[in-house]
């Protein structure tokens, strides 16, 4: 059985000191791939993600380690002409499979201006769509937003703004990805199936609190689900609280496994199959 870790962070501080004992045990929890998310601490050092996948190329104790470049929504504000350009530099490397993770969110009050997120999300949009690559989705659903966001950003809602610039700017000219660590209604998830995309389940999944998570789970196509850690965040029960890392995958795909009412290797299967699929990877 091979298990595909959708959405980690490898280059977060988390792992700075036993990345090569995190990858072992994602190898002996049978996950043999894991995107790298290239954000780093901001556009500066977006190029890690990929510097790790080149350091592990070819590794007999790694899984295989592809990875994105994007700058995430809390960054908007830095995704100046130089940081847009290095981006596409990027994003047009092998080893490099995505743009992202991108998108918007209205979650916390010193976030950037709505206007300057959308602005830094159409144009990572272009960047994919011209390198012919998948984007990775972040988006927070604004229902949850602190009272002091909700006061800055009023009756704006991040998911269905970001679906709108999605089926406006991008699913009209050929661009698909993935909305990772799906967290919206199942009302949502049948909007983001509609435009495209895959929907990509964290540790999340496995709290009893989001319901409309596991609804979402269960209702994913075969061939539109993937599973994911965003490690070092999100560990699924019974680690939560713990620092996540790529070898969990395989509980929160046993969990969502269970609710599709499969088996653990089947679900292994066809989130292997839908990640090369989507990301061109011919294993």
């Amino acid at each position: 059985m091979h298990l595909v870790d959708s959405h980690a962070h490898l280059d977060f501080p988390s792992y700075a000191d036993d990345l090569d004992a995190v990858l072992t045990r994602a190898m002996e929890a049978d996950v043999r791939t894991i995107l790298a998310v290239g954000i780093g601490d901001g556009p500066d050092t977006m190029h890690r993600a990929h510097d790790l996948a080149e350091k592990y190329a070819g590794s007999a104790t790694a899984p295989h380690i592809v990875s994105s470049a994007g700058i995430h929504p809390q960054e908007a504000d830095k995704a100046t002409p130089h940081a847009l350009h290095t981006l596409q530099t990027l994003a047009a490397k092998r080893l490099v499979v995505a743009v992202g993770e991108i998108g918007l969110d209205y979650y916390h009050a010193d976030n950037p201006a709505i206007d300057v997120q959308q602005a830094a999300f159409l144009a990572q949009m272009e960047i994919a769509l011209e390198v012919r690559k998948p984007i990775l989705i972040h988006c927070r659903t604004s229902e949850l937003a602190t009272p002091e966001a909700k006061g800055r950003y009023g009756a704006a809602d991040a998911q269905a703004d970001l679906q709108r610039l999605i089926g406006q700017h991008f699913t009209p000219r050929g661009g698909t990805g993935v909305m990772h660590c799906f967290s919206g209604t199942a009302a949502e998830a049948r909007t983001a199936l509609d435009l495209g995309f895959y929907l990509s389940f964290a540790g999340n999944v496995t709290y009893n609190r989001f319901q409309s998570i596991r609804e979402a789970a269960q209702l994913a196509p075969d061939d539109r689900i993937l599973v994911e850690t965003d490690a070092p965040f999100l560990a699924p029960q019974p680690f939560r609280g713990e620092r996540n890392e790529p070898a969990r995958t395989r509980t929160t795909a046993e969990f969502v496994a269970n609710l599709r009412g499969v088996s653990v290797e089947r679900l292994a299967e066809q989130t292997t199959v839908n990640f090369h699929r989507l990301f061109g990877i011919h294993p």
